[in-house]
């Protein structure tokens, strides 16, 4: 995959997860910075890292329970280690980190 071609994935993958926490209605705060940064913080103060990161085309988080890439395959994002897709793995990760449901999509 071309760098350009994975950067607009990316960005639009990014996007669609703001847009989820957008309307999802928990109490976290995010924002999406430069570079395809995206920042949660939850009430409790602790934080998850979702980020584009070019050099391996993959699309990291870093949450309290560890940390996760994922590469695109077919359409989706794909957990490298247990072949999990990445926003069904983000729901998860992030109901366990604010103690309530997180839904995306």
């Amino acid at each position: 995959m071309e760098e350009s071609e994975f950067n607009a994935l990316a960005e639009k993958t990014l996007a669609a997860i703001e847009a989820g926490l957008e309307n999802s209605g928990a109490d976290v705060d995010f924002e999406l910075g430069a570079g395809g940064v995206l920042e949660v913080e939850f009430a409790d103060g602790s934080k998850m890292i979702i980020n584009r990161h070019g050099a391996a085309r993959e699309i990291w988080v870093a949450a309290r329970s560890g940390g996760f890439h994922f590469r695109p395959d077919n359409g989706s994002w794909i957990d490298t280690r247990d072949g999990s897709e990445l926003f069904a793995k983000l729901e998860r990760l992030l109901a366990e980190q604010a103690g309530e449901p997180v839904p995306l999509r």
